[in-house]
C-alpha cells in the first residue's frame, strides 16, 4: 500500500511517497503552497498515478503538545485532500521534523542554497517514515 506524506507549509508543501509495500519513505519534491485547492488538485494526480491509498499529513504542535495557530489550517487542508482525493487522511505530530531534516542535510554537506529547496520534502520523508514505522500504520 502506497502512502503519501505531506508537510504542509504556506510557501511549499513538502511531499514524500512510500514504496509499494508501505515500508520505506522517499522524498518526492514539493508543490507550491498558498492555494490549497490548486495544491489538492496536483496531489490528486499524484494519488491516481501512484495508486496512493492513504495520506499522512503532519500537524504542527507546540512543544507541550497543544495545537499551534497553523494546526487548524493544516486540518482544513487535510479535509480538502480527503474530499478531493477520496482516500483516508491520517494526521500525525510533526514536531521537529523540519529541524531533523535540516540536520540531516547539514550532515550530508548540502549547501544552504540547495537545502532551502529540499528541506520540505526531506521533512515530509522524516514524517512519513516515522508514521510507517509506527503501530498505527499497520492498522
Amino acid at each position: 500500500m502506497r502512502v503519501l506524506g505531506v508537510d504542509y507549509g504556506t510557501v511549499r508543501i513538502g511531499l514524500s511517497l512510500s514504496d509499494p509495500t508501505g515500508c520505506i519513505a522517499q522524498a518526492h519534491g514539493f508543490v507550491a503552497g498558498g492555494n490549497d485547492k490548486k495544491a489538492a488538485s496536483g496531489l490528486l494526480k499524484m494519488v491516481q498515478d501512484f495508486h496512493v491509498e492513504r495520506i499522512v499529513v503532519g500537524v504542527p504542535l507546540h512543544m507541550n503538545g497543544s495545537e499551534s495557530e497553523l494546526s487548524a489550517k493544516v486540518r482544513q487542508f487535510g479535509a480538502l485532500l480527503e474530499r478531493v482525493c477520496g482516500v483516508t487522511v491520517v494526521y500525525v505530530d510533526e514536531r521537529l521534523t523540519t529541524v531533523t531534516a535540516e540536520r540531516m542535510l547539514v550532515e550530508a554537506d548540502v549547501r544552504r542554497s540547495k537545502r532551502k529547496g529540499v528541506v520540505d520534502s526531506v521533512a515530509a520523508t522524516v514524517l512519513l517514515q516515522s508514521y510507517l514505522d509506527s503501530p498505527a500504520a499497520r492498522r
